[in-house]
């Protein structure tokens, strides 16, 4: 069975926060959401909107269909 896409794109989203060195309190500010929803978003427990998935991508340097692509 595959991962679900809201865990590969949390996953994805964690790894390149981490890799540009950003802090979950830093990227949301960026983001103007929470630092719960983007550990939420990170774990995998939320469902984002196509705009949500735009802005995270925009925000890390990365296209959107980076995020969601399976390893």
């Amino acid at each position: 069975m595959t991962e679900p896409l809201k865990r590969v794109l949390g996953a994805q989203v964690r790894d390149l926060r981490l890799a540009r060195r950003l802090s979950q309190e830093g990227l949301a500010e960026e983001l103007g959401v929470s630092t719960r929803y983007l550990a939420g978003i990170e774990r995998g427990e939320r469902n984002l909107t196509l705009d949500s998935v735009d802005a995270l991508a925009e925000q890390l340097g990365v296209e959107a269909h980076a995020l969601i692509v399976r390893r």
